[in-house]
């Protein structure tokens, strides 16, 4: 699903592919604990993280694979190192299978956002 019609996080999670549903309330559940403060909505047809109605981190359930979007640049860089070699986009982390989304990984990136305002992309 590249964009869901969905007008709720909780309506988009019961439309996905059941073998991804857990993975994706999970990483919902990260992002709801680590980025307090943040209003989730859905944006683009999928669910999104604003500061202050700047979008900083979204996650989407795509054909191919889970899709973690991090639209700071500045916290992309800070992790260059432990990023690189992954499957990554300009902004966008993937997970291939549900099995292998790295929650160390996006807990370490979530709280990086949380902890100042940056520039979103």
């Amino acid at each position: 699903m590249v964009q869901s019609p969905a007008q709720s996080v909780d309506a988009y999670l019961a439309e996905v592919p059941d073998e991804r549903r857990d993975v994706l309330a999970r990483l919902r559940d990260l992002c709801r604990a680590e980025l307090q403060g943040f209003d989730e909505v859905m944006a683009y047809g999928m669910p999104v993280y604003e500061r202050g109605g700047v979008a900083e981190v979204a996650f989407a359930s795509q054909k191919q694979y889970i899709s973690f979007y991090l639209m700071r640049g500045d916290v992309r860089d800070a992790f260059a190192e432990r990023l690189a070699g992954r499957d990554m986009g300009k902004g966008c982390l993937r997970f291939r299978k549900p099995e292998g989304v790295d929650f160390v990984l996006l807990r370490e990136l979530l709280r990086a956002v949380a902890s100042a305002p940056g520039v979103a992309c």
